[in-house]
């Protein structure tokens, strides 16, 4: 055990630096895609594969983020802890990580299809460009939406190696649903991001502002996967989950208010980890099941 506890730590650290539960926010929502587009389960060999891009994919869009913001984090009493500025990450072994998991995640891509090889720079450049948007828009939540968004149009993508029209539309409710969240998640930062310049739907509108435009976007996106579960002519165990998702977007309207974000990491990460998850289940249940 004493031969094993560095690397095992250094391992810990390396899965904390990029938030790696926080990857079941997005998957879910693109393994529900997978599943329609290969009408059950797919190929073993493209299943793992779409895994690989996913958790790649992510964990260099995440390293990035935290390599971009280091500086931003080193001021923001809320982020002050994060591993690249107290140390116990050096900006090299971040760099390794970025590298690696984008290697990995073009790799992937290339197993696939051509289609998504030929797609795969592009969607690292949406994802690395995300984490500067905050220094010159309001939209950049907008952005962030986009960039988890493309998760089931890529698992489509992956599967039948063409770009069709009903994974942008889930694609499109998963843009809304983490703008949406992301805006309820800004308004910690409120504060901080007046003070050092930082662009964001709170600083730009106010809380009670910024609320309504999530409350708007959390509504669209119910209607959008909706809308999906209609054109693919998804069964009852699918809209019990989309029944689901919808009340869950409105309970986190309902415990964070304007002047009370006391509850923001509750919505945040409790009730949107959840509800993503639910949705894939009875969707998965609808489509698997005879």
């Amino acid at each position: 055990m004493f031969f094993l506890e560095r690397p095992l730590l250094r391992i810990r650290r390396y899965l904390e630096l990029v938030r790696f539960s926080h990857t079941l926010f997005a998957m879910p929502f693109a393994l529900l895609s997978m599943l329609v587009a290969a009408e059950g389960l797919p190929a073993t060999r493209v299943f793992g594969w779409i895994l690989l891009c996913l958790v790649a994919a992510r964990t260099a869009a995440m390293t990035f983020n935290r390599i971009a913001d280091r500086h931003l984090d080193a001021i923001n009493p809320r982020t002050q802890d994060r591993h690249l500025v107290v140390g116990t990450v050096s900006l090299i072994e971040a760099w390794g990580i970025l590298v690696v998991s984008s290697a990995l995640f073009i790799l992937g891509a290339y197993m696939l299809n051509p289609l998504a090889f030929s797609l795969s720079p592009m969607v690292l450049i949406v994802l690395f460009g995300y984490s500067y948007t905050k220094r010159f828009t309001t939209l950049s939540h907008l952005v962030l939406g986009l960039s988890l968004g493309m998760a089931p149009v890529g698992s489509w993508i992956a599967v039948r190696g063409s770009l069709d029209f009903p994974p942008v539309i889930l694609g499109a409710g998963v843009l809304c649903w983490v703008a949406g969240f992301d805006i309820i998640y800004a308004l910690a930062d409120e504060e901080f991001d007046r003070k050092t310049g930082l662009y964001s739907m709170v600083v730009r509108f106010g809380q009670a502002g910024a609320l309504r435009i999530s409350q708007y976007l959390h509504g669209f996106s119910a209607v959008l996967v909706m809308l999906f579960g209609w054109v693919m002519s998804l069964g009852l165990l699918f809209w019990i989950g989309w029944l689901l998702f919808a009340l869950a977007l409105v309970v986190q309207h309902t415990i964070v208010r304007p002047n009370d974000i006391s509850r923001v990491n509750v919505a945040f990460f409790s009730v949107n980890g959840v509800v993503s998850i639910l949705l894939f289940l009875f969707g998965a249940a609808d489509i698997l099941l005879p």
